[in-house]
């Protein structure tokens, strides 16, 4: 099973309680106004095609306590993402998702089950440029965030820093977070 990457960081710590691998999927069709990854929407034109077992191997060598996939819109991609975080999950890994979708519309997915039963932390719904808070892992105040398991509290989750800047050893920063790229310029 192949997913679309838009990118892959091995080590963070703003997107998720504790340390965690992130993977941003490619792909997204909401649109949200004022998203701060849209070049994460196209699906053909950017991102890198790698298998579940490729990606899980790149998660495990990174050492990390957790995953995190974010996007784009990672249940366009349902069956792969399901399949990585089951993955995860089996290893004993913490899993956190973040969907575009609202909490409702998860419910009514065909593979909502399986979603609900591997992912410990979900945070849903579209983003709200105009109710944007970017805090405790919100983008908006309108997602809301569904602790699935008793692994995580909300007080992790709030705990969570807005953002970070990672060098990673080819010498690549990313900025990683909930806290858009423009909000890091100086005052």
């Amino acid at each position: 099973m192949t997913l679309r990457l838009h990118a892959f960081l091995p080590r963070g710590r703003a997107n998720g309680p504790g340390w965690r691998s992130v993977v941003w999927v490619q792909g997204c069709s909401l649109g949200c106004p004022g998203c701060f990854n849209p070049q994460t929407h196209g699906r053909e034109e950017a991102g890198e095609a790698a298998g579940v077992a490729e990606v899980m191997r790149r998660i495990l060598a990174a050492g990390t306590e957790g995953l995190t996939v974010s996007g784009g819109k990672p249940l366009q991609q349902a069956e792969a993402v399901v399949a990585l975080l089951e993955e995860a999950r089996a290893v004993g890994l913490s899993t956190l998702l973040f969907t575009g979708l609202a909490w409702e519309e998860v419910r009514r997915l065909p593979l909502a089950p399986r979603i609900l039963r591997c992912v410990d932390v979900l945070l849903a719904g579209r983003y709200v440029v105009e109710r944007r808070v970017a805090h405790g892992l919100l983008g908006s105040a309108n997602k809301t965030v569904h602790l699935l398991s008793p692994r995580h509290t909300l007080e992790e989750i709030a705990a969570t820093p807005e953002a970070e800047a990672v060098i990673l050893p080819d010498g690549q920063v990313v900025l990683s977070g909930i806290r858009p790229p423009e909000a890091w310029a100086p005052r």
